[in-house]
């Protein structure tokens, strides 16, 4: 269910060009963080939103679209967040 929390908050916050989630919660069942319920999930994602923005400014973007599940849903995220310039250069 979180994986596609997830996904509808950022198309409603981005309307990306591209979008993957991946939910790597199994891999990390014995994790401290997993015991309270929080998933480990990766995000690629390439949107206009990004372009001219540095990698805090983009991660900041992220969290602040996610909000309260970064409090208990989510324990771990990685991002890979691009602008469109960036993606049409072989950067993913």
């Amino acid at each position: 269910m979180t994986s596609e929390q997830i996904k509808q908050l950022l198309n409603e916050s981005f309307n990306p060009e591209l979008l993957e989630i991946i939910d790597n919660s199994a891999a990390h069942a014995g994790h401290a963080g997993a015991k309270s319920g929080g998933g480990h999930y990766h995000v690629t994602i390439v949107a206009e939103a990004f372009e001219g923005k540095s990698l805090v400014q983009r991660h900041q973007l992220i969290y602040k679209a996610l909000g309260d599940l970064m409090k208990q849903q989510i324990h771990a995220l990685g991002i890979n967040a691009l602008s469109p310039s960036e993606e049409t250069k072989g950067s993913l």
